[in-house]
């Protein structure tokens, strides 16, 4: 148990002591731009179903 005990210490400290963590305003950018090439992707994607249930569907009405 002392070992968890032991890693658990040493993992908060890491976390709070050793890693930069980002300010506010990068984080905020980060997130806008996650949301913005989501969309986009997800756009790109529609598109592409979009096309190819058309080609298919005249393709089946033959």
């Amino acid at each position: 148990m002392s070992k968890l005990g032991t890693y658990v210490k040493e993992s908060y400290r890491e976390l709070t002591t050793k890693v930069a963590w980002p300010d506010w305003s990068k984080l905020q950018s980060s997130a806008i731009l996650v949301m913005v090439n989501t969309l986009i992707l997800s756009a790109v994607i529609w598109l592409i179903d979009f096309v190819i249930k058309t080609i298919m569907t005249g393709i089946y009405q033959l």
